[in-house]
């Protein structure tokens, strides 16, 4: 049976009404969304991928009228978490957020290219950043033992693809967590087709909401 409306908005456990640093240039609104398929030890926000229970869940009717009251002060609306292309229901989520007239940005780990690639048909979904966690050989340790090279290879590439075709439209990261080199930030940056520009990020330990 397909997820309801309401069952796809469950994991909302954050709202930040005013960002200037989650969508470069644009000042935006965070959705953060609850539970995540790595296990990440150096995640900044590890309570809320690992145990969104330790959250109340937000009102989806409550937060699409906060974003409608501050829209003439919004560019733009950021979905994160947690990872968002995990959540049940996601596109249903993107076409009520679609209502309010504002753009889109998906924060991924970059597992689920399936689900970018449909998040992609929605012309409202401005921007998808893609966070790539180290050399592949690393993935198992930066995943918490989630994610072998392979499947960390095959489903960055896959999204390295669509980059190609849309560049506007992606943006990739690393974050130089502890036990990264300068030698492993490079050979990411290497991964990334002709025009794109790895953005690199200085760790931050787990925050709270």
């Amino acid at each position: 049976m397909p997820d309801s409306d309401e069952n796809s908005w469950q994991m909302l456990r954050g709202y930040e009404p005013f960002s200037l640093c989650d969508w470069p240039g644009m000042t935006s609104a965070v959705l953060f969304f609850g539970g995540c398929n790595l296990r990440c030890p150096t995640c900044h926000n590890a309570l809320l991928a690992r145990h969104p229970e330790k959250f109340p869940a937000l009102d989806k009717d409550d937060i699409l009228r906060r974003i409608a009251q501050n829209r003439k002060w919004l560019d733009g609306l950021v979905l994160t978490g947690g990872e968002t292309t995990v959540l049940p229901g996601i596109s249903l989520i993107v076409q009520d957020l679609w209502k309010t007239g504002l753009p889109l940005k998906l924060d991924t780990n970059g597992m689920r290219p399936d689900i970018v690639r449909a998040a992609l048909k929605f012309a409202h979904v401005r921007m998808i950043a893609v966070d790539i966690k180290g050399p592949w050989e690393m993935y198992p340790k930066l995943s918490g033992g989630a994610v072998s090279p392979e499947q960390a290879r095959k489903s960055i590439e896959e999204l390295l693809q669509m980059a190609r075709k849309q560049p506007e439209r992606f943006t990739f990261r690393c974050t130089r967590v502890p036990g990264l080199n300068d030698k492993d930030i490079r050979t990411v940056a290497s991964y990334l087709p002709e025009g794109l520009t790895l953005k690199l990020q200085e760790y931050v330990p787990e925050i709270r909401l």
